[in-house]
């Protein structure tokens, strides 16, 4: 036969004891625990016969812990006071709020704000999907997602505009040390070009031949190759905003060039909408956004 790890006693004698102690009375225990002061004296004596303690001295008007009854009654009490802060703790858990993003909008927009998001909304536990895949709300489980699109949206979604989708072309400044800027076409085509999987230049350029060039499968990498130095690359003014800012990349040319799709903050409408999305979703509006 499999023996109990710990040797306690049953937790309604336990309860019983606790109140009684605190309260001196086994009326007033019974009118807290919602049963009778019969159950309460009953509950207590079994426990005290388990321990073969006395815990009380039963008087007139009421009840007196023994030495150790008090002794045993704080144990009790500071058990039952960890019993509820664990409770708590387990039942304050923050809010699972799921979005789905591009590797380059989680890169350069959302995780650099995350400290930011955590201060301003401590009761939700932001989970970041970054995946170039097409999110399904449902399937995915996911409750906010931001897109990339041109295409008008159901009624079944509710979406804002973040920010259209202007391409700059930038570089470290440490390529063009010693260039005049605002560059020329021409000059800027002597520099070494960074492709990602847009691969704009053509229509940056207004050219049709393939520009030769390094080419990464994410916009973030041909980023990173930019910070290092390795090249001028095309990127939405909203990914490389804060590194201009800073001054670890410049704007090599006046040349812009907006493409029609825009990234848009989408989900799904709903007439109950859960208060931890509402916040996310508040949140992203206001600072992720350049609408």
């Amino acid at each position: 036969m499999i023996q109990s790890r710990r040797a306690l006693p049953p937790l309604n004698a336990l309860r019983a004891f606790e109140a009684s102690g605190r309260r001196l009375n086994f009326r007033a225990a019974a009118e807290e625990l919602g049963v009778t002061q019969g159950a309460i004296a009953q509950q207590v004596r079994a426990l005290e016969d388990q321990l073969g303690l006395m815990l009380f001295q039963r008087l007139p008007r009421g009840l007196a812990l023994t030495a150790q009854g008090a002794a045993y009654l704080s144990d009790v009490t500071r058990a039952f006071d960890m019993l509820g802060e664990a409770t708590g703790r387990l039942l304050a858990r923050p809010e699972t709020v799921t979005i789905s993003v591009t590797p380059t909008v989680a890169a350069k927009l959302l995780i650099p704000r995350l400290a930011e998001l955590y201060s301003a909304l401590p009761d939700v536990d932001l989970r970041t999907v970054a995946t170039e895949t097409l999110s399904d709300f449902d399937r995915d489980q996911v409750d906010i997602a931001v897109r990339l699109t041109s295409q008008a949206f159901p009624a079944a979604l509710e979406a804002r505009l973040l920010f259209r989708q202007e391409l700059v072309a930038v570089a470290s400044p440490h390529l063009v040390k010693g260039l005049t800027l605002p560059l020329s076409g021409e000059e800027l085509c002597k520099l070494p070009l960074l492709h990602d999987s847009h691969d704009r230049w053509g229509v940056f350029l207004r050219i049709r031949e393939k520009l030769p060039g390094a080419a990464f499968n994410h916009t973030t990498l041909a980023l990173d190759a930019a910070l290092a130095g390795q090249g001028v690359v095309l990127a939405c003014r909203a990914f490389v905003a804060a590194d201009l800012e800073a001054g670890r990349l410049v704007q090599v040319t006046d040349a812009t060039a907006t493409i029609g799709a825009d990234y848009f903050l989408v989900r799904k409408r709903s007439s109950s909408p859960r208060k931890a999305v509402d916040a996310v979703w508040d949140w992203c509006a206001t600072r992720l956004s350049l609408a």
